[in-house]
């Protein structure tokens, strides 16, 4: 029997702290989740909440500065379990794959902060883990991405102005070249709040599998 679950990553107000959040390239972020968790409650999924922390390190993440906390606007609902992470995947720091097994989950749909990061970092783990991962890139954020060789203080003006930045559009488009047909689905937010009723959110090709 397939049981699906949605699991939401770092949707939190840490990243908007930083002023690079006014590049994000899905600001309306909030929204697309709270459409992919309303139809994942109406289909009877399990839904995961996943938060980042870093604790004591003074930065957003650190929990004390009280920023490790949903965006406004996302709740999960009684029952929902929340856990918190402090490596890039969503498993390894965390019970989730217990929460997982016990709940008989066998195919996992992601979204999240930031897409080429904990998103996809999560997905590929949970496909190793025998999941068949689903990832919805446009419920996904990420922002302009520096060189490797920019200093590691470059200010957002500096990173911005460096023709070596990566734009937000092509790390997505990278992201979905590197998980399609081997480590997931990909999947957008209309496809899986859609009414299809009978028909499976979280499959992942054959060939994807072996």
């Amino acid at each position: 029997m397939t049981r699906s679950a949605l699991l939401i990553v770092d949707v939190q107000e840490s990243f908007r702290q930083r002023p690079i959040w006014a590049h994000a390239s899905r600001p309306d972020i909030v929204g697309r989740v709270a459409r992919l968790v309303d139809a994942a409650r109406a289909r009877g999924d399990m839904v995961v909440w996943v938060l980042h922390a870093e604790p004591g390190t003074g930065t957003v993440f650190d929990p004390e500065r009280g920023h490790v906390r949903l965006i406004d606007g996302l709740s999960p609902a009684a029952g929902e379990p929340t856990l918190v992470k402090t490596a890039h995947n969503a498993f390894t720091t965390t019970n989730l794959q217990r929460l997982l097994t016990v709940a008989g989950v066998t195919d996992l749909t992601v979204c999240g902060i930031r897409t080429e990061q904990c998103v996809e970092t999560t997905t590929r783990l949970g496909f190793d883990l025998g999941y068949r991962m689903t990832f919805v890139t446009d419920a996904t954020v990420t922002f302009p991405t520096p060189h490797r060789d920019l200093p590691a203080d470059a200010t957002l003006a500096e990173i911005l102005a460096d023709p070596r930045t990566l734009p937000a559009e092509e790390m997505t488009a990278r992201t979905e070249y590197a998980l399609a047909g081997r480590f997931a689905t990909i999947r957008t937010v209309a496809e899986l709040t859609a009414d299809e009723a009978g028909r499976p959110t979280g499959t992942v090709p054959v060939d994807a599998r072996g």
